[in-house]
């Protein structure tokens, strides 16, 4: 997929692999990939940015932890993200309902 395409959907898409529970970086990167059937690849230099900048909006909070030895931040999505990913959500649908409804065949 074109990553223009995901140019504004980036936080929400973070937010949302994040809603199924806390994960790090790697870990988030790795389930857009499977979530979206590989269409979507997030490198690094795109998601930690992406992950500092929702941290400072009050959308995650992350923590140092040793896992296997490695020490590794972990995001999990606030109050407030959940409410800015419900917004997300609803705004998605909306979208890809009028564009479904000049583009479709129907």
């Amino acid at each position: 997929m074109k990553a223009d395409r995901l140019r504004g959907h980036l936080d929400a898409l973070v937010l949302a692999v994040l809603d199924g529970g806390p994960r790090h970086g790697y870990a988030i990167a790795e389930a857009l990939s499977a979530r979206s059937g590989g269409a979507v690849t997030m490198p690094t230099g795109t998601l930690y940015p992406a992950l500092r900048r929702l941290e400072r909006a009050g959308y995650l909070r992350s923590e140092w932890a040793t896992v296997a030895g490695r020490k590794r931040r972990t995001y999990w999505i606030t109050d407030a993200g959940s409410r800015f990913l419900a917004a997300e959500r609803a705004d998605w649908r909306d979208f890809s309902a009028v564009i479904e409804g000049v583009l479709g065949t129907g």
